[in-house]
């Protein structure tokens, strides 16, 4: 299936934001003064936020971080390969205030739906009228024996929160030897980004090729196949880097030994001389505070999709990684969650009906080479009784190219601005 780019781009992004609901032409209709906490800065977080005061300028708004800067997570496979730096992903909060946000550096440790308080480390009790949640994802690290061991110690990172982790892989890829071996897993779905890990293999791959030619990359897949965009990277394997990667489907990770760098799987042990293994994942620990992580396995947050409440405690929104959906857990579906949730909002504190249809809008870029990506588009419509259903607009890239990579920097300068300006 081909994707109109123009067609596409026109409810995409700052347009679908326009098709979510006609609140955005009534702002001022909300209650006097309610009070909407928004937890987590990310990318769904800091674009709530920013959309709840744009369109209920009345509405109190406090956005909770516990972090100085804002690190992007897509791109953060640019730096492991070498293609930009730590600060290229680092952003500040700064310009988020001008939008009438109270700013709070603190990490939330208590969540009482019923009393709608949170209460925060640095002592603070913040009563609310909505919550909103974008905490992303906890790593499951327990779910790899020795893992925590073996992190300790600095033999084995995931870097799958974009951070220090992030650097410190890059700086271990530096000093691995010509003629190693980077072993890397994917986790089994649902998790964090699905074409992240393939992406980094790209990346790594491009790194090799440049400086260490005779190094090898191991992929243990937990997945039976490529979970997303599998031509795109196969194409890129076979044309880029023909026998560099050794992909290995149904191999989760169940253990590491940070001693011998050993990753033991069901079927083999893989010895490498840098581990990067990522586990499991759920929704993030705040939806735990507030008793919304309630699926069938305790895992992920149910929501009305309509408006991103929890089903099962009222007054509060779960939006971005943490939400249990067929949605892709992406950047850009974090802001397009974040827009509908900011709308629903506005309208539920105004005593109205929120926008019973909503539409939501997917991109994603993947870099296949240092010169190259490729991407995903993808519309979204709400119906009832369905959840959010794709739409025939979207489509994919099966080979990356020099249009779509020039395309994929330009879309992470464009987020960004669009989530922290």
């Amino acid at each position: 299936m081909t994707l109109n780019r123009r067609g596409f781009l026109k409810i995409s992004g700052a347009g679908a934001a326009a098709a979510l609901t006609g609140c955005a032409t009534q702002p001022g209709a909300s209650a006097a003064r309610a009070r909407v906490v928004v937890v987590g800065a990310g990318f769904g977080g800091a674009t709530c936020a920013k959309y709840l005061r744009q369109w209920g300028p009345n509405i109190d708004v406090t956005l909770i971080e516990p972090n100085d800067k804002f690190v992007s997570c897509p791109i953060s496979n640019w730096v492991i390969g070498g293609l930009r730096s730590m600060d290229d992903i680092t952003h500040g909060y700064d310009k988020l205030p001008r939008h009438g946000i109270k700013m709070v550096k603190d990490t939330v440790v208590a969540i009482d739906p019923a009393k709608r308080t949170i209460k925060t480390r640095g002592g603070a009790s913040i009563g609310y009228d909505r919550l909103v949640l974008a905490p992303g994802i906890e790593i499951l690290t327990d779910t790899v024996k020795g893992f925590k061991e073996a992190e300790a110690a600095g033999k084995v990172v995931h870097a799958w929160k974009a951070g220090a982790q992030t650097a410190q892989l890059r700086k271990q890829l530096e000093a691995m030897p010509d003629g190693g071996t980077f072993v890397m897993s994917v986790p089994t779905a649902p998790y964090r980004c699905p074409p992240g890990p393939y992406e980094r293999a790209c990346m790594v791959a491009h790194y090799f090729k440049q400086a260490k030619p005779r190094s090898k990359i191991t992929l243990l897949d937990g997945n039976p196949d490529i979970a997303s965009k599998k031509a795109l990277f196969m194409d890129a394997w076979n044309t880029f880097y023909p026998g560099m990667i050794d992909y290995r489907p149904n191999n989760a990770p169940l253990a590491v030994d940070g001693g011998t760098m050993t990753v033991t799987t069901e079927f083999d042990a893989v010895k490498g001389d840098v581990l990067n293994v990522v586990p499991k994942q759920r929704a993030g620990e705040l939806c735990a505070l507030a008793g919304a992580r309630n699926d069938s396995a305790g895992n992920w947050c149910t929501v009305n999709f309509a408006t991103f409440e929890s089903t099962t405690v009222p007054n509060v929104h779960i939006i971005g990684d943490s939400v249990l959906s067929s949605l892709p857990k992406s950047g850009h579906m974090a802001t397009n969650m974040a827009k509908v949730c900011a709308a629903a909002i506005v309208e539920l504190l105004a005593g109205r009906q929120p926008d019973p249809i909503p539409v939501v809008a997917n991109t994603c870029y993947s870099a296949t080479s240092g010169t190259t990506s490729g991407y995903v588009a993808n519309v979204y419509r709400f119906e009832a009784g369905k959840g959010y259903v794709n739409q025939p607009e979207g489509g994919a890239t099966g080979k990356g190219d020099e249009l779509n990579f020039s395309y994929n920097a330009s879309w992470a300068k464009n987020i960004w601005a669009e989530v922290l300006s």
